[in-house]
């Protein structure tokens, strides 16, 4: 992937997800050498996910074209309630089966190198403070939002991890007190099940069956509605799709500003796929922040899309590991 070799020390970062497993090498600079994924095949369990993880880094290697002695550092981001000081995945609803799995020293056997484990919101998080949009402030919040609602705080160069390793779950914010629709972690009234993509469709489907009011997503395959295809439909001025993408903007307004109360950062960033309904999307989410939040914060506060893309996650993981490893060293 790279015309020329980088600047040493190197990185590897890895991403595990439920569908996938992307992973890269990154060098002292941030610039990314190489760039692979590979099916995560979670069914098949923890001690094959174990040799997935170690394949898709070998072949970020390879891709990269460096042997494992120029690997200063491996950073792993994963989904899913952990305890990072001990190493343990707890229990993540897409690794069904992975549960108290001590995921870092088992791949940090089979690599033969120190593994620095990571919440994957955070690892992306850092990513974009280290190399993307957030190059340059001193605090960023970041919102990632697809199936469900992550995401990670980054405050002068530390990832705000919390006490228990679950800092930053904001996608289980309480929007509505009373009732509420049920989020996946099977509470009611979270962010997450207002404002994910999920979230998105799940209404539009509710809508679509309650009202006979004319809207082009009626002629779409039900299993074929998407938060994209919801996206294309408001641009192109149909209006159940612009009230659903707006009604979503509000929501994540509130999760924005409920952060900025609390955190007070330099910049908040949406990313994720989401993120692909461009700027109508964030402009509302800046015009519903600038009526809630305290007016200091919401003039100052800049709202912008991550640029990272699909290797924030593995980008962030290499630079936290760098991070860690420089004061090890």
């Amino acid at each position: 992937m790279s015309a020329s070799p980088g600047r040493a020390p190197f990185y590897l970062g890895i991403d595990l997800g439920g569908t996938n497993i992307k992973s890269g090498v990154v060098d002292d600079s941030g610039r990314v050498l190489s760039s692979v994924s590979r099916p995560t095949d979670v069914d098949e369990g923890p001690e094959a996910g174990i040799d997935h993880l170690a394949e898709a880094g070998h072949n970020a290697l390879k891709e990269a074209g460096l042997a494992w002695d120029a690997i200063a550092g491996v950073g792993l981001g994963s989904p899913g309630t952990m305890d990072l000081e001990a190493g343990l995945l707890l229990d993540p609803p897409n690794l069904r089966g992975w549960e108290n799995l001590p995921i870092r020293d088992l791949l940090s056997r089979r690599l033969g190198k120190k593994v620095i484990f990571q919440n994957d919101g955070n690892a992306a998080a850092y990513g974009e403070y280290w190399i993307g949009a957030g190059q340059g402030v001193r605090s960023l919040v970041m919102f990632t939002l697809g199936t469900g609602i992550g995401g990670g705080v980054v405050i002068d160069g530390e990832i705000l991890e919390g006490r228990h390793s679950h800092g930053a779950e904001y996608g289980h914010i309480i929007v509505e007190m009373d009732g509420g629709r049920v989020c996946s972690c099977g509470q009611k009234g979270h962010l997450e099940a207002y404002a994910s993509a999920t979230a998105m469709v799940k209404r539009a489907h509710e809508v679509l069956a309650g009202d006979a009011s004319a809207s082009a997503l009626r002629k779409v395959v039900p299993h074929d509605l998407d938060s994209r295809l919801i996206a294309e439909s408001a641009a192109a001025g149909d209006a159940l799709a612009v009230h659903l993408m707006n009604e979503t903007a509000r929501y994540l307004a509130v999760g924005a500003v409920s952060m900025m109360h609390t955190i007070d950062p330099d910049l908040v960033l949406f990313g994720g796929g989401m993120t692909n309904a461009g700027d109508p999307l964030l402009e509302e989410i800046r015009r519903n922040i600038r009526r809630m939040a305290f007016p200091i914060p919401a003039a100052k506060t800049r709202i912008e899309f991550a640029r990272l893309g699909g290797e924030a996650g593995f980008v962030g993981a290499a630079g936290w590991a760098r991070a860690v490893v420089s004061r090890t060293s």
